[in-house]
């Protein structure tokens, strides 16, 4: 089975940028800046001769646009009241509502430069700010449209005048610009002048002097200032955070101004935008004493060491939150008539700039006290959280008090949704995360203290011991969120429902539908992605959210989340809470749940070598970032499932073949007790090309890529499991326009790669099983999307885990600098 895992990757700062491992930075990103270099549609000689080079009709400069547009905004603001402007709006079909300050810039605009179109994506009214153009309203019921443009759609018609002003003065004043031919093309104040409104301090040695720098800012709408009181940032060299910083530097921690470095100067200028500074901040993460850090704000390394590390404040249905301090004094989640209330929500929706949770529980106290426990913010600001704790006297009045706080949030009725989960997400409102009754594996695995004695006390021999003692601790489970950026202590996503995971997986499979109907591109194309990034998102909170880009990132940052989340929440329901003592063998007690039987094998036995053969002929180095990794073989151990066919029922099948299977540590126990079970979703990429499929390889280095964890985890383990292929075989070397035949006819598929093993080696097994184990040699299939030869399988009967391969990843060809 492909791993479908996440590689390793996690949230950048910027909205528009790719996410970025949490364990190690990107090497190089592309810029926005760089994007905007790909090639464009050529101009047609006719635009050529009409335009100048800012891009302006009849050879007016941009200058010249702003002075003749400031000049007019002028003469309109004298000339018309408020209400007559909001009369303008109405007859030509614009939005007249809102505040003063709204209307004004929005009739000016049109006036000026021609009545705005619809949104061409959702069809909303367009806004006018100082630097774009941008769509009002919600795309759906999940997220805001995210539609942006300097140039948006205009309609041809000239501009109407209401019946009161079509005799005045101010008529004359609107005429030259009632036909389009006339109208410019928009020339926004704040697209030349990024800096606008701000005030910005310079500290130590930059690539450019400060005087440069003052002379940039200041054309470009900003004040430079000697102090970083009142600053709006203070623009540093990174090497400040090494050093530990100026007085400047100090100061402004203090004060809680971002320290930004110097490449937000010239990619503001460059983009004519002003950017994020969060995404520039050097210094957030280094805080000032008692005053923590937002965990989006941080390096995305400090961030993965912190949640690595953070106790999990809710793991269950049950759980106090810690934030209350009720858990201490012997407080319990209030339960009546079979519901407990204690409940969970969240949203994410790029277009508002929200990415917030809300947790609000109901918590009995010894002494029959009760308590109203209510937090919320946004996702990784522990400081910034809004947290109540109410106590009540009377029982009813504080479950009616719940109830009304679930219709504030969520828009639905709170008895409807715990007794029949029937709930509709509303506009701009939070949805539940349904939390399950039971006890999160970050909170109920083993804890690093109880390892060893655990190990020491086990019935079980010492290697199956040691293999349960890694599969029954929290270190892998909580590596496992940390990398898919799902770690948020606040929100135990590793205890949700089934019910929950099932709501993931259709809004996984409605998009991937709606991709192969609907082949968008532009803005439209832009916004369904955006609107399912935020489901998903809304549904699976993260620190640091942002928007799937292609079938890649749906297949490692979707699907294979979705897939390992599930398999977590199977191996908490299985662990359960092992917080207690250890003296009573809780290993060798899940050992028994699982239902399966699991050996050490030999190094001097047959199948040891047989294995140990197999991977040095077909693995080859794992490439990260620049370093390359081998593989030693650590232990061989033999399995038998009893939700799989054993090995004396497979034999019995057709065509069966030796294959290996990539996997995270932390989803083996739910293989070990469930058997493997096929792929989610078709997806045109490696591991998802065959449909709802089990796939393998015939090579080791395919499945690594996936068993790897991290420079510091090196230790994991690949699977070799018997598929029998059946009578019929299809071969492929690309993906199939949609995998809905090969499903329905379950025949074996070969995913044939641009690599294969040496058939001249290939050898038998227990009489008939084929073990493709041979030198890795080129296929002559150059164009094939795979590496390595895939084999898919879609009856999980038809496969049979028989060996756990314990390996252990090594740094080949480093030299280390020992020097002080």
């Amino acid at each position: 089975m492909k791993v479908h895992e996440t590689r390793s990757h996690a949230h950048s700062s910027g909205d528009d940028e790719r996410k970025i491992t949490r364990k190690q930075k990107a090497e190089g990103k592309t810029t926005e800046g760089e994007a905007e270099k790909s090639p464009k549609k050529a101009k047609t000689e006719e635009e050529d001769e009409t335009k100048d080079e800012d891009g302006q009709e009849d050879g007016k400069s941009t200058e010249d646009i702003k002075a003749q547009f400031e000049k007019f905004c002028k003469a309109t603001s004298e000339h018309l009241s408020i209400q007559q402007m909001r009369e303008i709006l109405e007859a030509n079909g614009q939005d007249a509502s809102g505040a003063d300050d709204a209307v004004v810039p929005r009739c000016q605009d049109i006036l000026f430069y021609g009545p705005l179109d619809k949104c061409p994506v959702c069809g909303g009214n367009l806004e006018v700010s100082d630097t774009t153009y941008m769509c009002s309203v919600s795309y759906s019921e999940w997220s805001s449209c995210t539609y942006t443009s300097q140039d948006p759609p205009r309609r041809d018609n000239p501009i109407k005048l209401p019946d009161s002003l079509k005799d005045s003065g101010v008529a004359d004043l609107l005429k030259e610009y009632e036909d389009r031919k006339g109208r410019c093309r928009p020339v926004l104040p704040g697209t030349d002048k990024p800096f606008r409104g701000m005030m910005i301090a310079l500290s130590g040695r930059l690539t450019q002097t400060h005087q440069y720098w003052k002379s940039k800012i200041e054309k470009h709408g900003g004040k430079v200032s000697n102090s970083v009181i009142g600053a709006t940032c203070l623009v540093v060299s990174p090497v400040e955070r090494e050093r530990g910083g100026s007085s400047k530097v100090a100061e402004a921690m203090e004060k809680g101004i971002p320290i930004v470095r110097e490449a937000w100067l010239s990619d503001c200028i460059e983009k004519k935008v002003t950017q994020p500074l969060d995404a520039y901040n050097i210094v957030s993460d280094r805080a000032v004493a008692g005053r923590p850090i937002p965990l989006y704000q941080q390096d995305a390394g400090e961030e993965a060491l912190e949640t690595l590390t953070a106790e999990l404040k809710m793991f269950g249905k049950r759980a106090v939150h810690k934030d209350s301090r009720l858990q201490d004094e012997g407080g319990q989640i209030l339960e009546k008539d079979g519901i407990l209330y204690n409940c969970a929500f969240a949203a994410s929706d790029r277009g508002r700039g929200v990415n917030e949770f809300c947790i609000v529980q109901l918590i009995t106290v010894p002494e029959n006290r009760l308590y109203m426990y209510y937090k919320r913010g946004r996702i990784g600001d522990e400081a910034g959280a809004e947290e109540k704790l109410d106590e009540w006297e009377n029982v009813d009045n504080a479950i009616k008090e719940f109830a009304k706080q679930f219709q504030g949030l969520t828009g639905n009725d709170f008895e409807t949704w715990e007794r029949e989960k029937k709930i509709e997400k509303k506009l701009c409102m939070l949805f539940p995360v349904d939390i399950d009754d039971g006890v999160e594996v970050r909170h109920g695995g083993l804890g690093l203290r109880q390892l060893g004695v655990a190990a020491a006390h086990c019935k079980l021999e010492s290697e199956v011991a040691n293999f349960m003692k890694v599969l029954c601790s929290q270190e892998i489970y909580r590596y496992a969120l940390m990398e898919m950026g799902l770690d948020f202590p606040d929100l135990p996503i590793g205890m949700v429902t089934d019910l929950h995971l099932k709501r993931c997986e259709e809004v996984l499979l409605e998009f991937v539908n709606r991709l192969q109907l609907n082949r968008d591109t532009g803005p439209k194309g832009d916004s369904l992605w955006s609107d399912f990034s935020q489901r998903m998102f809304t549904l699976m909170p993260s620190t640091r959210p942002y928007v799937f880009r292609d079938f890649s990132d749906i297949a490692d940052n979707a699907a294979a989340a979705l897939e390992t989340v599930r398999d977590i929440n199977v191996a908490s329901r299985l662990i359960g809470d092992m917080s207690g003592a250890t003296l009573d063998d809780p290993l060798f007690d899940r050992y028994k749940k699982l239902g399966c039987s699991i050996s050490s094998v030999g190094k001097d036995t047959d199948d040891y070598k047989m294995v140990a053969n197999y991977l040095e002929k077909t693995y080859e180095p794992v490439k990260v970032g620049e370093i390359s990794y081998g593989v030693s073989l650590q232990n061989v151990f033999a399995v038998e499932l009893s939700a799989c066919p054993s090995l004396h029922e497979i034999k019995k099948l057709p065509n069966k073949v030796l294959l290996w299977c990539g996997t995270r540590s932390s989803n083996l126990l739910r293989h070990l007790q469930k058997g493997f079970l096929p792929a989610v979703c078709f997806l045109p990429v490696p591991g998802y090309m065959f449909g709802k499929a089990i796939v393998c390889s015939d090579a080791a280095a395919e499945a690594a890529r996936y068993g790897f964890t991290a420079v510091d985890r090196p230790e994991g383990f690949l699977v070799l499991a018997v598929a029998s292929l059946g009578e019929e075989v299809t071969e492929l070397t690309s993906p199939p326009e949609n995998s809905t035949s090969l499903e329905e006819n379950k025949h074996g598929v070969v995913g044939l790669g641009r690599k294969k093993t040496d058939e001249s080696e290939h050898f038998t097994w227990k009489d008939d099983i084929k073990v493709p184990c041979g030198k890795l040699i080129p296929s002559g299939h150059e164009d094939s999307m795979l590496e390595y030869n895939e084999y898919a399988v879609y009856d999980p009967q038809q496969v049979s885990i028989c060996f756990l391969v314990a390996v252990r990843f090594e740094e080949k060809d480093v030299e280390y600098d020992t020097a002080e």
